[in-house]
């Protein structure tokens, strides 16, 4: 018999509709850039939003989250007898194993490799990619351990991907086309992505793409301890691990409170409690056994903690252990409010001056890391479009942008660029994308361009004021900086 998760009013299930309510307009307030939003009690969806234009068919890349998936993968394989949590890693890669293995590298087991304690010192993203980036298996087994494993942590997302990597060595699949029938399909999960490296081995620590409601059902198999409807699809005892006390990570590796409670098989332990899937800048799965509660989320926002702050003293005061008395006014007002959410577009005034010189008006680039070497506007009454010729592609790329509104499409315009890492281009390919426009004076044109199912949002600022076009870019998060840089470019025949 196959679960759902049905609907209901939060009142039947102990939450005022008003608590919610309030939680959303704090995490407006707070946590810039929500996208998605839905909580469940007792196995029954009670509030559910997505800011427009995301919304709830549109699969969300997790980030992190991933991690967790990848832990299910794992307790399930071990269950099934693939292998085993104290199989040492390097048992499973003697062809990528170097020739001389420390002491400490031996004694790298998969569950360190589950607990982020491999011994490594730091996080090894970036120092395990070698050569043309193929061979990351290689890479990360050649890098100095410096602490018996199980003894230092350090969140380390190769060693996620390393799992990954043995599932596929011992089964012969890879983590989408083993978790298809084991966990995707009895879950409900439609046509979920992986991202792969160029080995064709899926990253495993991050590059999930599926639903909102896909996430809140992974949190509620794990409050189920592992049985979904009548049947059981994860090992109970691989629940209790990989959401117990594996590692401490510290006040003095974290002082906040939500990052300093420990950490499980690739889960965050958190205050009251609870235990979360976590991703990059405001994807979270927060499961509170003790309140049978369970909280999805996708943003594009720094300040993760401040999603967690408002969930622990807005929501979790007032959950109450047995339904309240209906409240039919504020019911509907949480529901419009959570029917009416949207992404705000870029403010500003819709229109300058200048935009009959404008439009039609060409530009060239000077070299730049983003690979643009042409520019032209084309501009209407609408919206327009910024044409952009990129390095490497034998057409331009067209970004179509509304004025003072989104206009939606597909990141053909978005490259690999800089402030993210391990990704390929194939991960921004065809994600959807929505650009709006506005003048914040008559000489600067702005536009956003939000690739709302993942985390990023990128400001262009086109300054006219000089003798050459200046476009400066930022973007609202990433794993380093946030300002991109200032690119020049001159008008053509000029």
């Amino acid at each position: 018999m196959e679960q759902t998760l049905d609907r209901a009013t939060p009142e039947s299930v102990g939450i005022p509709s008003s608590v919610i309510l309030e939680w959303v307009n704090e995490l407006e307030r707070t946590a810039p850039d929500p996208h998605s939003l839905m909580v469940v009690r007792h196995g029954t969806v009670v509030a559910e939003g997505w800011w427009a234009p995301n919304a709830p068919a549109l699969r969300q890349t997790l980030n992190s989250v991933s991690k967790s998936f990848t832990s299910t993968a794992v307790g399930i394989a071990i269950g099934e007898g693939r292998f085993g949590l104290d199989d040492p890693v390097v048992s499973f890669f003697p062809a990528e194993t170097p020739a001389q293995v420390s002491p400490n590298l031996a004694a790298m087991k998969v569950r360190h490799l589950l607990a982020m304690c491999t011994g490594h010192d730091a996080e090894t993203v970036d120092r395990a990619l070698v050569g043309d980036g193929t061979h990351l298996v290689r890479g990360f087994l050649e890098l100095p351990v410096a602490y018996p494993p199980g003894t230092h942590f350090v969140y380390n997302t190769p060693a996620t991907y390393m799992l990954s990597a043995i599932l596929q060595k011992e089964t012969g699949l890879k983590l989408l086309d083993y978790l298809r029938p084991r966990l995707f399909e009895p879950l409900g999960i439609e046509n979920p992505t992986w991202e792969q490296d160029r080995s064709g081995i899926s990253m495993g620590g991050f590059g999930l793409r599926v639903r909102t409601e896909d996430i809140a059902r992974l949190g509620q198999l794990y409050l189920q301890k592992g049985v979904w409807g009548r049947k059981r699809l994860v090992p109970a005892e691989w629940v209790e691990a990989a959401t117990s006390l594996q590692i401490e990570t510290g006040p003095e590796l974290n002082p906040n409170p939500d990052w300093g409670r420990g950490y499980g098989y690739q889960f965050w332990r958190g205050r009251h409690d609870s235990f979360r899937a976590d991703g990059a800048f405001g994807q979270f799965c927060v499961v509170v056994p003790a309140q049978d509660l369970v909280v999805a989320m996708t943003s594009g926002t720094g300040p993760m903690h401040r999603v967690l702050d408002a969930l622990w003293s807005i929501v979790l005061p007032a959950l109450q252990p047995t339904a309240l008395p209906e409240d039919p006014a504020a019911h509907q007002a949480l529901r419009q409010r959570m029917a009416g959410l949207r992404l705000v577009p870029r403010p500003g005034a819709i229109s300058s001056a200048i935009e009959a010189d404008l439009d039609g008006a060409e530009f060239t680039f000077d070299s730049n890391p983003l690979g643009f070497t042409s520019l032209r506007f084309e501009l209407t009454t609408r919206g327009g479009a910024l044409v952009f010729g990129v390095e490497g592609s034998p057409r331009p790329r067209r970004l179509r942008f509304g004025r003072g509104a989104w206009r939606t499409g597909s990141s053909a315009v978005v490259r690999q660029w800089p402030g993210q890492h391990l990704t390929t281009s194939a991960a921004w390919r065809d994600q959807p994308l929505a650009a709006s426009a506005a003048w914040p004076r008559p000489d600067c044109l702005e536009v956003d361009v939000c690739l709302y199912t993942n985390a990023y949002r990128y400001t262009l600022t086109f300054d006219f004021s000089g003798p050459q076009l200046r476009l400066a870019v930022r973007v609202n998060v990433a794993f380093g900086p946030t300002d991109l840089g200032v690119f020049t470019a001159r008008e053509s025949g000029r």
